[in-house]
C-alpha cells in the first residue's frame, strides 16, 4: 500500500503541477447574465475585443511633446500590427473631440486603449507579450500597462508567487506543531505525506477539468491550505485513537483495525459533510465558485481516502516508532522535567473546563452568543462590488494605471455603461437619438455617445446600404458617468438608466462594471436560498444518521452560523471600511460578493468537521452511560477530543493564516476570514457554547420522534464501538471502561490508559 501510494502520488504530481499554466484569474461574473451577452455582442458585431489593455504614456513636458507623441504613435503602430488586437484608440490618432477624454487633466499623460480578442487564457498570454513589448522608458517618456487584461495577468503571476510563499510558511510551522504533538519525526511526517497526496491529486483533478471548463487560479490556494489542514486533522484523529487502543491493551493489528472502524469511520463521515458543503457551490454560475467546489471536493475526498487507507498501512509499517515520544522526552531531560504519569481523566484540564462551563451554562452561553453577534454587526453594512486593479499591491503597474485614471482623467472607463440593442428592427434614427437624449437626462450622466450600429448587410452607420433614416441591425451607445463606482449614486443611476423607455419598446442589454456587478450579485442572491437550504438539509440528515437525534443537528446548525459571525464582521470592518490599515491592502469600500459565499460554504463545512469529531465521541459515552448521564458524556467526550480538536484547529489556522501573506487583497481577506472562523469555532463555540447548550437541553439533546427513531435503527450509522475485531492473541473485544475508571496521561501526548476489570 505504501509503495502504491508513493508511485500514485509521483504520477499525479508530474501531471498536476503544471496546472497553473492552464488557469485564469477571472471568472467572477455570470456568463449567462445580460452584461455577458452584451459584451459578447460588442465583440462579435463591433470587433471591440473581449477585454481592454490600457497603456499610459507620461512625459513631464506633456503628451504633445515630440518625445511623447513619437512614443505613443510607435506603440499604436505596434498594437495595430498584432493579429489579436482590435479597436486601438489614442490621443494622437483619434479625432480631437474624442481624444480629449484620453488625456489627463494636467496634460502630462496620454491613454492608449486597445481591445484584445481570445479566450481568457489567450488574453493573458497576448496581454503579457504586448506589455513586455511596449513597456519601457524612452527619452524621458514613461510607459505603464493596465486595464482588465493586465489585472488578470498580474493576479495570475502574483497568485503563483503567493502560493510558494504560503507553502514555505504553512508546511514548516505545521510540521513543528505536529512534532510537538506527536513527539516523533515519523508520526509528524505521516500527516504531511498524506497532505502531499491530497494536494498533488487535486492539482491533477483541476488540470483535467481545465481541459473542458474554465478553472480559477485561486483554487490552488485552497488546495494547498485545505489539503494540508485536513490531512493533518484526519491523521491526527486516527493516530490519537490508535494510541487509545494500544493503551487499552490491544496489540498493534487489533488496535489498527479498531481505529479504522471507529476513528476511520468518523473521518469518512466528517469528510462527507465537508465535501457536500463545498459541492453545492457548483450551483452558482461563476467559474470562480465552481472552481473552489471542484478543488474542495477533490482535496477532501483524497485527504480522507489517504488517511483511512495509507495511515493504517503506515501504522503497521512503523510499529512502535509512531508511538514513541523521544523528542519530547529529550526536551524533558534537558529541562530536567519529570516524565508524565497516568492519572484519572477527571482532574485534567479539558474535563475540569467542561464541568466549569456546565455549572455556569446560562451566563457563559449568553455571554458567548452576545460577543459573537456583536463581532458580526459590521456585516450589516456590507456593500457589494467587483474586483478591479486595487486587489493588486500598489507596486503592480495595473494598480498604478488604475489610480491614475481615477485621479487624473475626466472619464473613467470603469464607470461607463454600455447599452446594446441586439435587434434594432425597423427603428428610425430619430427614435435612437431620442433614446440617447433620454439617457443623457439621467443625473450624473456626463455624456452619451451617438449610436453606433451595424446593418444586416454589414456596413456601418451612414454606409451606402443603410436604408434612409433606418438603423435595421445591432447598435450600441456608451453612457459616461460621474457617479463613483459601487456607490449609492451609481446604483440609483443604473436604475434610472434601466427605466428610460427604449426606442420602440425594443429589448436592450446593459454592460459595464456597474451592471456586471449587479448581475453577479443577483446571480448569487437568486441561488443562495437553494444553496443554504441544501447545506442545512444535508448537514441535518448526516448528523441525524450519526446521532439519531433531531435536536443535535439543529443545535449544530445554529452553532455553525454563530462561528462565522466574527469572520464576516471582520471582513467588512477591515477590508471594506479600512480599519487596521486594511491589513496592508487598498480598501475600495466594497466586498467581492463571491468571497463571503465561498467563506460560508468552506467554513460551515469545517465547523461541521469539528462537530462530528466531538459529537461522535460524546455519543460513544452517551451509549456507555446507557443514555442516563448527558453532562458526564459531554464532559468526557470533550476531555477525550479537546486536545485533538485544539491541535487540529491550530494547524488548520496556520494553513489558512499563511494565505494572509497573499498580495491579492481578496485572498488575504479569505485567509483571515477562514483563520478567524476556525479559531472561533474550536474555542468559543466548541469549548463554551456547545457544552453550555448541551447542558441546558439535557436529555432533550438525544430526542427524536418515534417514527424517526425507528428510521434511525434501520439507516443510522453504527459508531463502530461494538463491532467485533479479529483476535490476535488478545481479547478482541475487551470490556470497555465505565466513566469512573479511565486514566489519562498527564502532558501533551495523546496517550491514554484505562483500568480493566481485574484492577490492572
Amino acid at each position: 500500500m505504501i509503495v502504491a501510494a508513493a508511485l500514485l502520488t509521483l504520477g499525479l504530481a508530474i501531471f498536476g503541477v503544471p496546472v497553473a499554466n492552464s488557469l485564469s484569474a477571472s471568472g467572477f461574473q455570470d456568463p449567462a447574465a445580460q452584461s455577458a451577452r452584451a459584451t459578447q455582442l460588442l465583440t462579435d458585431k463591433f470587433n471591440q475585443g473581449d477585454t481592454q489593455l490600457l497603456i499610459t504614456v507620461s512625459a513631464t513636458d506633456g503628451v504633445n511633446s515630440p518625445a511623447a507623441r513619437a512614443a505613443g504613435i510607435a506603440i499604436v503602430e505596434q498594437l495595430r500590427t498584432a493579429p489579436h488586437v482590435v479597436d486601438v484608440a489614442s490621443p494622437w490618432t483619434t479625432p480631437p473631440q474624442a481624444a480629449a477624454d484620453l488625456v489627463s487633466k494636467d496634460h502630462s499623460t496620454g491613454l492608449i486603449v486597445a481591445g484584445i480578442k481570445g479566450n481568457e487564457s489567450e488574453q493573458q498570454t497576448y496581454a503579457e507579450e504586448l506589455s513586455a513589448l511596449v513597456t519601457y522608458d524612452r527619452n524621458g517618456v514613461t510607459v505603464r500597462t493596465g486595464g482588465a487584461a493586465m489585472v488578470n495577468v498580474q493576479i495570475t503571476k502574483q497568485s503563483q508567487h503567493d502560493l510558494l510563499v504560503m507553502e514555505s510558511i504553512a508546511i514548516p510551522l505545521s510540521f513543528l506543531v505536529l512534532l510537538w504533538v506527536f513527539g516523533s519525526l515519523s508520526a509528524a511526517a505521516l500527516p504531511v505525506g498524506i497532505g502531499g497526496m491530497a494536494i498533488f491529486g487535486t492539482l491533477a483533478v483541476l488540470r483535467t477539468i481545465s481541459f473542458i471548463s474554465d478553472v480559477s487560479i485561486f483554487a490552488l490556494n485552497l488546495t494547498t491550505a485545505m489539503g494540508l489542514a485536513l490531512a493533518i486533522d484526519y491523521t491526527l484523529l486516527i493516530l490519537s485513537r490508535y494510541r487509545d487502543e494500544l493503551a487499552d491493551g490491544a496489540d498493534r493489528e487489533v488496535a489498527v483495525a479498531r481505529t479504522v472502524v471507529t476513528a476511520g469511520r468518523t473521518v469518512l463521515f466528517s469528510a462527507t459533510t465537508v465535501a457536500l458543503a463545498m459541492a453545492v457551490m457548483v450551483l452558482f454560475p461563476m467559474h470562480f465558485l465552481k472552481s473552489f467546489a471542484y478543488a474542495g471536493v477533490a482535496v477532501v475526498a483524497l485527504a480522507a481516502f489517504a488517511a483511512v487507507v495509507v495511515t493504517p498501512a503506515a501504522l503497521i509499517l512503523l510499529g512502535d516508532r509512531v508511538n514513541s515520544s523521544h523528542i519530547r522526552r529529550l526536551i524533558r531531560r534537558l529541562l530536567r522535567r519529570p516524565e508524565p504519569i497516568l492519572r484519572p481523566v477527571t482532574p485534567q484540564f479539558w474535563y475540569r473546563w467542561t464541568r466549569f462551563v456546565i455549572r455556569r451554562a446560562v451566563p457563559l452561553g449568553l455571554a458567548g452568543v452576545t460577543v459573537l453577534v456583536f463581532l458580526g454587526l459590521p456585516f450589516l453594512g456590507v456593500k457589494w462590488g467587483f474586483p478591479d486593479d486595487r486587489v493588486l499591491p500598489t507596486s503592480a503597474s495595473a494598480h498604478q494605471v488604475g489610480d491614475r485614471l481615477r485621479e487624473d482623467f475626466r472619464i473613467d472607463s470603469d464607470t461607463a455603461v454600455t447599452i446594446v440593442i441586439p435587434d434594432t428592427g425597423d427603428l428610425s434614427r430619430g427614435e435612437m437619438e431620442q433614446y440617447a437624449i433620454g439617457l443623457s437626462r439621467v443625473p450624473d450622466v456626463s455624456a452619451v455617445s451617438s449610436p453606433t450600429a451595424t446593418y444586416v448587410a454589414g456596413t456601418a452607420v451612414g454606409g451606402p446600404s443603410a436604408p434612409a433614416g433606418q438603423v435595421n441591425g445591432t447598435a450600441f451607445l456608451t453612457v459616461d458617468s460621474t457617479a463613483p463606482l459601487f456607490s449609492d449614486r451609481s446604483e440609483t443611476q443604473l436604475n434610472r438608466l434601466h427605466a428610460v423607455p427604449t426606442p420602440g419598446g425594443t429589448k436592450v442589454l446593459f454592460a459595464g462594471t456597474a451592471q456586471l456587478n449587479r448581475d453577479s450579485v443577483d446571480a448569487i442572491a437568486s441561488r443562495l436560498p437553494l444553496v443554504l437550504g441544501l447545506i442545512g438539509g444535508i448537514m441535518f440528515l448526516l448528523l441525524f444518521l450519526l446521532t439519531g437525534s433531531v435536536v443535535m443537528p439543529l443545535k449544530a446548525l445554529v452553532l455553525n452560523v454563530l462561528s462565522l459571525t466574527a469572520a464576516f464582521g471582520a471582513m467588512v470592518w477591515i477590508f471594506q471600511d479600512g480599519h487596521l490599515g486594511g491589513f496592508g491592502t487598498t480598501p475600495s469600500g466594497i466586498l467581492v460578493a463571491n468571497i463571503p459565499v465561498l467563506l460560508f460554504c468552506i467554513a460551515f463545512g469545517l465547523s461541521m468537521d469539528y462537530e462530528v469529531f466531538l459529537v461522535s465521541r460524546i455519543h460513544e459515552f452517551w451509549q456507555l452511560s446507557e443514555a442516563t448521564d448527558n453532562d458526564e458524556s459531554v464532559a468526557r467526550g470533550i476531555a477525550r477530543t479537546g486536545r485533538v480538536v485544539t491541535a487540529a484547529a491550530l494547524i488548520m489556522s496556520i494553513s489558512f493564516a499563511a494565505m494572509i501573506a497573499s498580495h491579492v487583497s481578496f485572498m488575504r481577506m479569505f485567509g483571515l476570514g477562514l483563520t478567524l472562523a476556525v479559531a472561533v469555532d474550536a474555542t468559543v463555540v466548541r469549548m463554551v457554547l456547545m457544552p453550555a447548550f448541551m447542558h441546558v437541553l439535557g436529555r432533550r439533546n438525544w430526542w427524536a420522534p418515534a417514527p424517526l427513531v425507528r428510521l434511525h435503527k434501520l439507516l443510522g450509522l453504527n459508531d463502530g464501538h461494538s463491532v467485533p475485531m479479529p483476535e490476535h492473541g488478545l481479547d478482541a473485544n475487551p470490556a470497555r471502561p465505565q466513566f469512573n475508571d479511565e486514566l489519562i496521561e498527564v502532558g501533551v501526548e495523546t496517550n491514554y490508559a484505562t483500568t480493566t476489570s481485574d484492577g490492572k
